[in-house]
């Protein structure tokens, strides 16, 4: 097993996320489950470096319920995995469409970390039904699943969330995205 700088190694300590979870056949139900960097690669379907090129709001009718409102937002930038150029569509619950309709979501990232034009480190992993027939790639751990990255005097620095997320302190990309190609290589 390769060997991480202290810095790397700290952002592979044990963090906790609101992860989706999908019985088979049935609809995604949110879980709190232990996640660091290492089985966030494990667990996710994808990670993409990238830019948000579009951002929408959109309602899923439910038949036993009053429905969902979900957050599209599209990525277009490089996996992680295999440096490939990439375009995907994640998906989060909540999100406001106008003044009277729509729905805050407690675990949603931030306005500032989902803008058209913020460059972020995202984690996503497909879900047949995440509620009211809608499937689609969702943020890993919702809000815990994308990461903003900033320019500072160091460079560009993702900014971490603490201890309980994946990326729980500040990193620079070029550290973290080795790491996650690191963990991509370990994993196949």
């Amino acid at each position: 097993m390769k060997k991480f700088p202290a810095a790397l190694a700290a952002l592979l300590a044990s963090s906790f996320l609101l992860a989706p979870s999908a019985r088979p056949g049935g609809v995604a139900h949110a879980r709190i489950e232990s996640v660091d960097l290492r089985r966030m690669m494990k667990r996710a379907d994808g990670a993409v470096f990238a830019e948000i090129v579009g951002r929408d709001v959109f309602f899923a009718s439910e038949e036993d319920g009053p429905g969902l409102y979900f957050t599209r937002l599209t990525l277009r930038g490089i996996a992680l995995d295999d440096g490939r150029a990439i375009e995907v569509d994640v998906l989060h619950h909540g999100g406001i469409l106008d003044e009277s309709n729509g729905a805050w979501n407690s675990e949603a990232p931030s306005a500032d970390d989902t803008a058209l034009g913020t460059r972020v480190i995202a984690f996503y992993t497909w879900v047949d039904d995440l509620g009211g027939g809608t499937a689609g790639n969702a943020l890993f751990g919702s809000q815990g699943g994308i990461y903003r990255i900033v320019e500072g005097p160091l460079g560009a620095t993702v900014l971490g969330r603490g201890a309980g997320f994946a990326v729980n302190h500040n990193v620079s990309v070029g550290a973290l995205t080795r790491a996650i190609e690191t963990l991509s290589v370990e994993a196949r």
